[in-house]
């Protein structure tokens, strides 16, 4: 097979698992590390920054991956995709917070609901660790964080991507720009043509009719090829329970109820209960991506700066890893 046919085997099989390192995440080690771990934890698709030092750095962890699973006496079956993401203005995934100093009374709130410890003791943002996921705001009482987009040549950066090894792409659409969203579908359709694109969708902004109009317009486009990451509330996996990957689930049942023949991701709040909730409501999902609920259970590992030298730390979260993997894998694909 080839690897579009692999990947479709992945995905009819409700056996695809990919880790969300971050649309906007430019954390070059933490971004190699994530990609060690979860490759040896059976990830089969990777989510990155259309960044190519990103991209470089998630070849990097997954090539350390190969050289030390014969130690962890680990398989890894097939060599994960790199998948990377772009989005329009307005949507989450893309922006960065910003600080404004004049508002600013430096209470120390944002960097305590700070994920990714991206704001220094200055309180001054740093971007490539910014996530865009919007708890800094949300804990200001005095408005001083503001987010900005910023949107790089894509039409330049892409195809780059694509010599370092992408072969898939997605389109972070959470807006009500239906030009924009069918603009930039048409500008990845003419940069993958051999394989998936995925199109990340919620209700936040979208009606549920609206939802379906635009996946109804780019199934025009792709076709078969599509892929649609139902986004339940992005970048909210935080918690582990099944509030909080509900909305995922039930984005997921709409886009399966439209009969639109694409392949459905869950995500947005997804957690190792995802997969269990799917399963008892019925909803049949090709696979799961998650990010925050997955970048945190190895966070303590990822930070460490002995984990590229230590095995055991490697062997210890991978394990932690694994269990997330399986959870869903085995709900999903069962």
């Amino acid at each position: 097979m080839n690897r579009y046919e692999e990947l479709h085997d992945l995905l009819k099989r409700g056996a695809l698992f990919k880790l969300v390192c971050g649309a906007g995440n430019e954390d070059i080690r933490e971004v190699r590390r994530l990609a060690t771990i979860y490759t040896l934890a059976g990830a089969a698709m990777h989510d990155l920054s259309a960044n190519t030092d990103v991209v470089v750095a998630a070849n990097e962890g997954i090539d350390i991956a190969y050289r030390i699973a014969p130690s962890l006496n680990k398989n890894i079956p097939i060599r994960p995709y790199l998948n990377v993401s772009i989005g329009l203005k307005g949507d989450p995934h893309v922006r960065k917070a910003k600080i404004d100093k004049a508002m600013c009374t430096g209470c120390g709130e944002c960097i305590v609901a700070c994920r990714q410890g991206a704001i220094n003791k200055d309180f001054i943002i740093q971007e490539y660790k910014c996530i865009g996921c919007g708890d800094c705001g949300n804990a200001c009482v005095f408005s001083a964080i503001e987010f900005i987009h910023r949107k790089p040549d894509f039409e330049k950066i892409l195809p780059r991507c694509v010599q370092l090894g992408v072969e898939t792409m997605e389109l972070h659409a959470v807006t009500e720009d239906d030009e924009g969203a069918i603009h930039d579908w048409r500008l990845l359709n003419s940069v993958i043509g051999d394989n998936f694109l995925s199109v990340c969708l919620d209700r936040s902004v979208l009606s549920n009719k609206r939802l379906i109009e635009r996946v109804r317009s780019m199934y025009e486009i792709t076709g078969k090829r599509m892929i649609v990451q139902a986004d339940g509330v992005p970048m909210s996996g935080e918690g582990d329970d099944y509030n909080t990957t509900l909305q995922a689930v039930a984005c997921a049942d709409i886009v399966k109820k439209s009969g639109i023949p694409v392949m459905i991701l869950l995500s947005g709040g997804t957690n190792s209960k995802t997969g269990i909730l799917a399963r008892q409501c019925g909803v049949k999902a090709n696979g799961v991506s998650i990010g925050s609920f997955a970048r945190k259970i190895v966070k303590k590992y990822t930070t460490l700066d002995q984990f590229d030298t230590d095995l055991d730390l490697v062997k210890e979260a991978v394990s932690v890893a694994e269990s997330l993997v399986i959870a869903n894998m085995e709900a999903i694909s069962g």
